[in-house]
């Protein structure tokens, strides 16, 4: 039976917050407010977990999914061969609305579909899944609709789709929006926006002049 939150009633976010950690240290499923859109969640180095979160929203493991972190120090233990270029856009933009592609460790022991060695990885602004981020680790998440359904702006509208295939939900309240984040291939030696979202080419381009757009 799937449990919900109201993180913005102090007590109820304690509680959902340790009921999540809990969760995701379990390999199960949670949902959680981000900056953008509700976002389904399982900690990043559980196949298992992985594996419910891509059927819970009848995903093939074609669309792998993206990773969110806390801090942008963890990064360093995820990926490889990052740009001085991709550090900036960091700087920049994060925690924010923007999506980084980059190399990831080839030692690291997780799976995320079929990656081919990338991982789209961001740090969200919102203060409920920084603090499950940092208490937890690196998640595995992906917008918490079914496929082909709208991004959930609402927790509710969240659970409506996904049910009790997830254990715990996280109520922030209504997302900022539903403009996705922006993402930028940084695997390259010229970073490439490859999704146009919150963050504009304009913006990119201040830090990464040379920013290309894929056609």
């Amino acid at each position: 039976m799937a449990r919900r939150y109201d993180c913005n009633d102090a007590t109820d976010r304690t509680t959902g917050l340790r009921e999540a950690a809990s969760a995701v240290r379990r390999g199960e499923l949670v949902v959680l407010p981000t900056d953008t859109v509700y976002g389904i969640g399982a900690d990043a180095f559980s196949s298992e977990g992985i594996a419910d979160l891509l059927a819970a929203k009848g995903r093939g493991r074609n669309m792998p999914t993206p990773v969110l972190i806390g801090s942008p120090n963890t990064l360093h233990g995820l990926v490889t061969d990052f740009s001085e270029q991709a550090w900036e856009l960091v700087d920049a933009f994060w925690p924010g609305a923007l999506t980084l592609v980059a190399r990831h460790q080839p030692s690291l022991q997780w799976d995320l579909g079929d990656t081919r060695g990338t991982v789209a990885v961001r740090m969200p602004l919102h203060p409920v899944a920084i603090e499950l981020l940092t208490e937890v680790g690196p998640m595995g998440v992906s917008s918490a609709n079914l496929t082909g359904h709208p991004s959930p702006e609402t927790c509710g509208a969240a659970q409506d789709m996904l049910g009790d295939s997830v254990s715990v939900y996280l109520d922030g309240g209504p997302t900022p929006g539903i403009v996705p984040s922006s993402i930028v291939d940084v695997t390259g030696k010229v970073p490439v926006l490859l999704r146009a979202g919150a963050v504009s080419v304009e913006d990119l381009r201040k830090v990464v002049p040379d920013l290309e757009v894929a056609s």
